[in-house]
């Protein structure tokens, strides 16, 4: 089984690395096409095609002028110890990995990025923010999922082909990245997992829950050797529990009764 999830805004840098393994992108050689774009850009285009203020522009554009083959344990660090949003806060590998779960998690879960199409937890990345919605005009196309085209969606089924367990597709991404895969070419059955909180009597999405309960799960499997479809409903973490008659095969869904 292998779980896609999405990247985070929020980086972190400063912590001190939870292991010492790394490896490197897959794809690396496509994100470097895409930073000599990136590099024609100003500031003030950066925060106009991103919607982000003109500090936030400055940054980023400074990283990519930055940026540099080979990716290094100097000027990057792994990609599962580099993301810190609300997903990656809700799994806690920095503090909950063994090192045995982050063997096991570079074969089970891949991250969907704009600027390096599918990254493995212990691929190394340098520091960034290229959305994969982004309107970006490159040779092969105008947008990011022009860009990518098919080589997320091969490169996602060579990693279920090698990782372990039955053959599935376990979506734990946002819509934004998870647009990036073309469903059809997908050569294994595709689970999207849902998560409902009560508020005021009905269960709903409430994104910012939403997204830590898919880190949790995502973390889960790791720790937990997740290798079926049906194992899936077996997630209890968050005070999340699987919920038959709202599910179905490739919709489980988990409910949390709001506190009383």
């Amino acid at each position: 089984m292998l779980a896609v999830l999405s990247p985070a805004k929020s980086l972190d840098y400063e912590t001190p690395l939870a292991t010492k393994k790394f490896s490197e992108p897959v794809l690396v050689d496509h994100a470097a096409e895409l930073v000599d774009v990136m590099r024609t850009k100003t500031p003030a285009d950066l925060s106009s095609m991103m919607s982000i203020s003109d500090d936030l522009a400055t940054l980023n554009h400074e990283r990519f002028v930055d940026w540099e083959l080979p990716l290094t344990r100097e000027n990057a660090r792994p990609a599962l110890l580099a993301f810190a949003g609300d997903v990656y806060r809700g799994m806690d590998a920095p503090a909950s990995f063994s090192e045995r779960d982050f063997t096991h998690a570079q074969k089970t879960i891949r991250v969907l990025s704009g600027l390096y199409g599918v990254l493995r937890p212990l691929d190394l990345m340098a520091p960034y923010r290229l959305e994969m919605g982004t309107k970006l005009k490159t040779d092969r196309g105008r947008t990011l999922y022009d860009f990518w085209g098919s080589e997320i969606t091969d490169q996602l089924n060579a990693d279920i082909d090698a990782s372990p367990g039955t053959a599935c597709l376990v979506n734990l991404a946002s819509n934004e990245y998870f647009n990036s895969v073309q469903p059809a070419g997908i050569e294994a059955p595709i689970v999207s997992p849902v998560f409902l909180d009560e508020k005021n009597g009905d269960y709903k999405i409430i994104s910012f829950f939403a997204k830590a309960a898919r880190g949790a799960m995502a973390g889960w499997m790791v720790q937990e050797r997740i290798k079926s479809i049906k194992g899936l409903n077996g997630f209890d973490r968050m005070g999340y529990r699987y919920d038959k008659e709202r599910s179905n095969p490739s919709q489980p869904v988990f409910v949390r009764p709001e506190a009383r």
